[in-house]
C-alpha cells in the first residue's frame, strides 16, 4: 500500500437508489475502520467510508473488506459495485456528488433500473484428480497405443513422442471442456438473461461462469444445478454461490477530472 498524500478522501464501494441518510454496520477498508455512510444527490447515493488518499493493494484483507461492504448494503437495496480502490481525491463530499452521482444520473438511474430484482450468481465445475485422464485414455485409441508404447523405454530416447502424447491428451481435453461445459449452460442459459463465461485458470476447471436472473428464478436455477450434480457428480466437483455482488454485469469506473 503506498502513500500518496496526508490527507483524507473518500473511499467508493457502490452506488445505489436512496433519499434517506444511512450509516452500516461493516466497517470501512483499511487499518482505521472508519465508518461506512452514504453521499447523496437526488435519488441517487454513493456508499463510502473515509480513507487516506492512497492506492489500496489487492490484498486478501481488502478485498474482503470492500467485498463485505458491498454484501452488507446488497441485503436491502440494490447495488452498481465501484471499482476496486476507488478513492476520491478530496475529503469533501461534493466530488462525489458532482461529479459521479449528478454527472452520470442517467446513465446511473438507468442501471439500476437494469439490475432491479435480479440477483448474480456464480457456477464453477471440476473435474475430480484422474477421472479425466482415465476417460481420455479410454476413449482415444491413438493416445493408448502412443501411451503403451513408451512404457519401459528410457525418456532421452522419447522425447518428442512424450510431447507429441501431451498435446494428444491437451486437445482431447479441450475438447472434454467443450462439451461439459456447453452441456452444463444449456440447462442454465434458459433460466437468466445473461451469461458471462469467466477464464478457465486451472486444469481441472471446466466451467468459470456467472449468472443474472430474476431473483424469483432462482429456486428453479438452484434445482437445475442440483439436477446437473446429481448427473455429473462422480465426474464433476460444483461450486455454487450467491447471490454476489454484482461484478461481472456492472462495474463502475469512476475518473475525478474536471
Amino acid at each position: 500500500m503506498s502513500q500518496l498524500q496526508n490527507s483524507d478522501g473518500k473511499y467508493v464501494y457502490c452506488v445505489t437508489r436512496s433519499s434517506e441518510p444511512r450509516q452500516f454496520a461493516t466497517l470501512g477498508i483499511g487499518e482505521r475502520g472508519d465508518i461506512v455512510h452514504m453521499v447523496h444527490f437526488d435519488t441517487l447515493a454513493a456508499v463510502v467510508s473515509d480513507s487516506p488518499i492512497i492506492e489500496y493493494d489487492q490484498s486478501r484483507r481488502n478485498m474482503m473488506a470492500h467485498t463485505l461492504v458491498l454484501e452488507e448494503v446488497m441485503q436491502e437495496l440494490i447495488i452498481l459495485p465501484v471499482r476496486f480502490g476507488t478513492v476520491a481525491p478530496v475529503p469533501s463530499e461534493e466530488a462525489i456528488r458532482e461529479r459521479v452521482l449528478k454527472r452520470r444520473f442517467g446513465e446511473l438511474h438507468g442501471l439500476l433500473q437494469h439490475m432491479e430484482g435480479r440477483v448474480e450468481l456464480g457456477l464453477k465445475a471440476f473435474w475430480y484428480e484422474g477421472v479425466i485422464f482415465q476417460e481420455i485414455v479410454a476413449e482415444n485409441l491413438s493416445i493408448q497405443r502412443l501411451r503403451d508404447s513408451l512404457n519401459g523405454r528410457r525418456p532421452e530416447e522419447t522425447y518428442y513422442e512424450r510431447i507429441r502424447l501431451g498435446e494428444m491428451v491437451e486437445k482431447a481435453m479441450d475438447n472434454k471442456r467443450v462439451e461439459d461445459s456447453e452441456r452444463i449452460l444449456d440447462r442454465l442459459r434458459p433460466l437468466v438473461h445473461r451469461t458471462r463465461k469467466n477464464d478457465i485458470i486451472t486444469d481441472r476447471m471446466v466451467l468459470n461462469s456467472a449468472f443474472l436472473l430474476d431473483a424469483p428464478a432462482q429456486p428453479e436455477f438452484d434445482a437445475a444445478v442440483q439436477s446437473l450434480d446429481d448427473e455429473m457428480g462422480k465426474r464433476l466437483i460444483f461450486k455454487y454461490v450467491g447471490p454476489v455482488p454484482p461484478y461481472n454485469f456492472v462495474e463502475l469506473v469512476v475518473t475525478w477530472e474536471e
